[in-house]
């Protein structure tokens, strides 16, 4: 069965677009992150507009996460008050995002830039991940044990405006996250991400929250981040498909809840490393979308018209 998606101009297939939003969703609530690295370059990949799918995706990653927060906040997995100190930071990223996303949009330069943002951060987030995974799975093998009270202590824990964040068990400056979350909701608002696969390694390797606290403080901020960035988007830009969005939270919130509870089996050095062959499947079909010739080189469209 097909949908005559309004905004998009073009018909979807029901079950493909939910089949989709379910599997992004499992991984969503298993790392933690928002899925939509995963489920923005699905949608443009099956031909959705790229201006439509970072703005409908928005919504999907509110409802995904709103599952994932809850069974972590039941769990006792999440850090309040650190979520709270990120959202503050990613709001105002977002509103910053969606004003340079218009911008490009109306100078024709959208495209290109989420393509190639999307091949180089996930590639080099990807890879970084990656090789430290591996590091640490040949220590474990070897029966080598780094006890991360050792390790030298980051200079920016010592930056002023500092808080305590007792469920992470640090005490750090609240600057650090603040920028780190700016830079998150920015990139967010561009490429139609909730920004789990950087925030989620932002606090493990930045700020040494532990990994049973991380993923369901992650999903906190890309919860209300992703509010904001749907409110953003559909005030400025009218952008946000209503039935392609309906369709993706349906499919995201099922496959949120049975993501939740396979990631309580995953242990820290597995959650890294299958996140980061994640990250570089995702780049590496973007970048072969830049390196191989299209079917069709040229095409004709209809272009929009601003003032």
């Amino acid at each position: 069965m097909e949908f005559y998606l309004p905004i998009a101009e073009m018909p979807v297939h029901v079950g493909l677009v939910l089949a989709m939003s379910a599997a992004v969703g499992f991984i969503s609530g298993m790392f933690g992150i928002g899925g939509g690295f995963l489920m923005t370059p699905l949608l443009i990949f099956i031909g959705i507009p790229p201006a439509v799918a970072v703005a409908s995706v928005a919504p999907q990653i509110a409802a995904a996460s709103t599952t994932g927060v809850l069974a972590h906040w039941r769990r006792r997995a999440l850090d309040l008050r650190l979520g709270l100190v990120l959202l503050a930071g990613g709001v105002v990223g977002t509103l910053l995002g969606v004003l340079f996303f218009n911008a490009m949009r109306r100078v024709g330069r959208l495209e290109p830039i989420i393509t190639l943002s999307y091949a180089a951060l996930l590639g080099t987030i990807g890879g970084f991940m990656l090789v430290e995974s591996v590091r640490a799975v040949l220590r474990a093998r070897n029966g080598a044990v780094v006890d991360p009270r050792r390790r030298p202590r980051p200079r920016w824990f010592g930056l002023p405006f500092r808080m305590r964040f007792p469920q992470s068990k640090v005490h750090m400056s609240v600057i650090p996250p603040l920028a780190v979350a700016a830079a998150v909701g920015f990139v967010g608002a561009v490429l139609g991400i909730g920004g789990g696969f950087l925030v989620v390694p932002a606090l493990i390797y930045l700020f040494r929250i532990p990994t049973a606290v991380v993923v369901g403080t992650s999903l906190f901020q890309i919860l209300f981040t992703a509010i904001a960035a749907t409110l953003f988007h559909a005030a400025t830009n009218h952008s946000v498909d209503l039935i392609l969005a309906m369709l993706l939270m349906f499919g995201g919130v099922f496959g949120a809840q049975f993501g939740a509870q396979a990631g309580k089996s995953l242990k820290g050095d597995s959650f890294r490393l299958l996140l980061a062959l994640i990250l570089l499947a995702t780049a590496a079909r973007f970048v072969l979308d830049m390196v191989v010739e299209p079917r069709e080189p040229f095409s004709i469209m209809l272009s929009e018209v601003l003032p």
